[in-house]
């Protein structure tokens, strides 16, 4: 799943990358470089928590499409081997998530790019914990999460259905 990303206008969204965020005070920033291979709403209780809302926003990244541009993150909320949470010393805003098990990868609270339109999620985790009152647009929906056969699907899905709202 290794690609090569770089600096220009994407072929299948019509987004001009890279892609900026920052975190609540601007100490910490960051950079996406390629479409999202998926967006999804957890909610779970932990990012409940994390997030002080009904559930978080993740667009999940090829982690070599992203890369911190200024300050230090540094560990919070989640401090384990296996799921490790990175925020800005200075705010404390929860800007991004890796996961030990899948290296490749990076989670990112894409509400904090200047460019909402990772925001929307694809699919949702966790709905076993979510809110009574909570819902999201998503069109994939899971008690839990997607057993790991299912992503190259959904991933297939997603830039699918990217292609198509670019597409207009």
């Amino acid at each position: 799943m290794k690609q090569n990303h770089r600096e220009g206008h994407h072929h299948m969204t019509g987004i001009s990358y890279p892609l900026r965020g920052a975190c609540r005070c601007g100490d910490c920033a960051f950079e996406i470089g390629s479409d999202p291979l998926i967006t999804s709403a957890c909610h779970c209780r932990g990012c409940q928590q994390m997030s002080s809302a009904p559930y978080s926003i993740t667009a999940i990244m090829p982690g070599d499409a992203f890369r911190v541009t200024k300050g230090d993150p540094v560990p919070c909320g989640l401090k384990g081997e296996a799921i490790r949470h990175f925020g800005c010393p200075s705010c404390m805003t929860w800007m991004f998530t890796r996961l030990s098990f899948m290296p490749d990868v990076v989670n990112v609270r894409s509400v904090l790019l200047e460019d909402p339109r990772w925001t929307l999620p694809f699919m949702e985790t966790q709905t076993a914990e979510r809110l009574d009152w909570a819902r999201t647009p998503a069109s994939h929906s899971y008690e839990r999460f997607p057993a790991p056969e299912e992503f190259p699907a959904l991933i297939q899905a997603f830039a699918a259905a990217s292609r198509r709202g670019a597409e207009g």
